[in-house]
């Protein structure tokens, strides 16, 4: 499952391990904003807002559309639900094993107790 799409969840979680472009996906979640005003929001340049816009646009999370001398930024098409079904299914693979060491925590426990 996860070869067919290494490159885009490589493209995705490269744009959410920033603290940046996650707050400017949670901005965008309330309105749509100008690069300009996420800039100012998030006390940066101009230039570097564009980075981040870029790389957000590059992984389908921001859409941006330019009239006259202002761009806007909307979220994007990507609703990373593929990315969601990857980590669910690692979720779940951690919790069936962190139930199996409860129940050999709860037997050695029991064990411990019965020789006492």
């Amino acid at each position: 499952m996860v070869q067919l799409h290494d490159a885009r969840f490589d493209t995705t979680f490269a744009a959410l391990s920033d603290a940046t472009r996650r707050g400017v996906l949670e901005q965008l979640g309330r309105s749509d904003a100008s690069i300009t005003a996420l800039a100012e929001r998030f006390q940066m340049t101009l230039t570097g807002m564009k980075k981040h816009i870029g790389v957000l646009e590059q992984a389908g999370l921001v859409q941006t559309e330019k009239v006259g001398r202002v761009r806007t930024c909307r979220l994007g098409s990507s609703r990373l639900e593929q990315e969601a079904e990857w980590m669910e299914h690692y979720r779940r693979l951690w919790d069936a094993r962190f139930n199996e060491l409860d129940k050999v925590v709860e037997e050695l426990k029991r064990r411990e107790n019965s020789d006492e």
